[in-house]
């Protein structure tokens, strides 16, 4: 089969396309032959830096639609050829992907190969970021930076038909700003000055909700940007600065609370809670409620130029790599 691999840390031409034997499931475990992958930012960082990476050669990709080709011993209610996506801790960018059935999920009626590939990280996070860990109230004010991402566009319409009181998004450059006013955002900022654009859309006031995968500055912005008894959900740290940390001073003041998920770290300490948030979140795709555009598509062995798209800043929406039709 083939597969995508980097044997050393840095650009995208450290991708390199390989020939490899297909995986075979061991116990609790499924084969999936891959039809689309998606693309994230954590496979960026992963080719980079190391992200997650324990050891060299890597093969990134955390998420895989297509149909199962082999089950393992003591696997129940999957089968081979079913249609399914699946959520992996690597691995991905392959023809042939292995998978632990906790994390591997039946796709709804109506919903194709090509749209499921979008949804085991993206969406299952936006719902989470807003009702599970964000405890959205319909009436709230809600602040997402990378309002124009996959997990942004997912989150501004989620944040719509809750019915929050205003949807604001946050973009790097202001040729993003239509994309995210397309779903589900009233006002879309830049980066450099969100803090002082959140004061003046909200009459001084602040937002009930701001949604941070960016970390560092970003994040201590954004805790002033909340109002009285807000709360902070923080998802990744994409500037890289050193980790954050907040304590008393910035929180009893004004009763805010800082919240933080992980998509890959729930899967790996509360599988059962994962499917049952998938579920949820999946069902607002199938009916209607979620759309997430895929705005670029290339073959697997391109895979180096679906990283320099998203790398250059310059995506919105999802990206995939087509591994079969």
């Amino acid at each position: 089969m083939r597969a995508i691999e980097f044997q050393e840390y840095g650009a995208p031409e450290v991708l390199k396309i390989v020939q490899a034997e297909p995986p075979e499931p061991g116990p609790g475990q499924v084969t999936i032959d891959a039809a689309y992958v998606g693309v994230n930012f954590a496979d960026l960082k992963a080719r980079a830096e190391g992200y997650r990476v324990e050891s060299l050669p890597f093969r990134p990709g955390l998420e895989v639609s297509g149909r199962i080709r082999a089950v393992g011993q003591g696997v129940e209610g999957l089968r081979p050829g079913q249609e399914v996506a699946a959520l992996v801790n690597g691995g991905a960018y392959a023809e042939v992907v292995i998978a632990e059935t906790a994390t591997v999920f039946p796709l709804p009626a109506g919903l194709d190969l090509r749209t499921a590939a979008t949804l085991p990280t993206v969406v299952p996070t936006a719902h989470a970021l807003l009702h599970e860990v964000g405890r959205l109230r319909a009436g709230e004010t809600v602040l997402v930076h990378g309002a124009a991402g996959g997990i942004g566009t997912a989150a501004g319409q989620l944040a719509r038909a809750a019915g929050a009181g205003a949807v604001y998004g946050v973009v790097s450059s202001t040729s993003k700003a239509d994309h995210a006013l397309e779903h589900g955002y009233d006002e879309v900022f830049t980066t450099d000055t969100f803090a002082d654009d959140v004061r003046r859309a909200t009459g001084g006031r602040g937002v009930d909700l701001v949604l941070d995968p960016v970390g560092g500055d970003t994040l201590r912005r954004g805790l002033d940007a909340l109002a009285v008894f807000g709360r902070l959900v923080s998802f990744g740290n994409a500037s890289g600065e050193a980790p954050w940390q907040v304590g008393q001073p910035e929180l009893y003041a004004q009763g805010r609370a800082v919240g933080g998920f992980s998509i890959l770290a729930l899967a790996q300490t509360a599988p059962e809670a994962l499917r049952a948030l998938a579920q949820r979140a999946f069902g607002t795709v199938a009916d209607g409620t979620v759309s997430l555009p895929v705005t670029a598509e290339f073959p697997l062995e391109e895979a180096a130029e679906a990283h320099r798209l998203m790398g250059g800043r310059r995506s919105t929406g999802k990206l995939l790599l087509r591994v079969a039709d």
